[in-house]
């Protein structure tokens, strides 16, 4: 698909485990968009996993590296964006990214997360000896407390994406965005069914 005149990005964040790259791949095929993904971005231009990162520089390089994949997207429109869960805690950031688009929290329940993200919870730093599934839960729990006042405050939309497929929260989000002015480009809001 061509967009002429593109419309704004569609940023998703949230937890990790939310489900914010799977739902983003299938918005943007949908949609006929590029998917971006700053976790990748960072990972692309420093050589190194973001765990690595986290281990061998801390968490504040990666979030330096982040600022700036962030201001990257930031720059540019008409894409599906998807942010890691500590993105939109620096208000900087969620500047840049409400420049050039919309932001969408995808929510779910710590057990959801924890169970979501599995054993890949080694390749998560914030999880770092969490332990087993309760103890990760745990965890979430205590993270998305802590940050649900900031995450309110940035999104434009809230999906809880509890028991739902990548394909009917992406269905919600494009929905959702064909009644946002100048979210999407005029082809995409007369394009099918969401």
């Amino acid at each position: 698909m061509s967009v002429i005149a593109p419309g704004r990005n569609i940023v998703l964040f949230g937890m990790m485990g939310a489900g914010k790259t799977e739902v983003g791949h299938v918005v943007a095929t949908r949609l006929g968009r590029p998917f971006w993904d700053t976790d990748d971005i960072v990972e692309r231009e420093t050589g190194m996993t973001v765990a690595r990162i986290f281990a061998e520089r801390g968490e504040r390089a990666f979030r330096r590296h982040e600022a700036e994949a962030v201001r990257h997207v930031a720059a540019l429109r008409g894409r599906v964006v998807a942010v890691g869960g500590g993105a939109v805690l620096d208000p900087e950031n969620t500047t840049a990214l409400r420049s050039a688009g919309d932001l969408v929290w995808l929510d779910a329940g710590p057990a959801e997360l924890a169970e979501r993200v599995g054993d890949h919870a080694g390749d998560r730093p914030l999880l770092a000896g969490a332990g087993d599934a309760a103890g990760r839960s745990e965890r979430l729990r205590r993270l998305a407390e802590q940050r649900a006042q900031v995450y309110a405050a940035a999104a434009d939309h809230r999906i809880d994406t509890s028991g739902h497929s990548p394909a009917r929260v992406a269905s919600e989000i494009i929905a959702w965005a064909r009644t946002r002015p100048g979210l999407l480009a005029r082809d995409e809001r007369e394009d099918g069914p969401a």
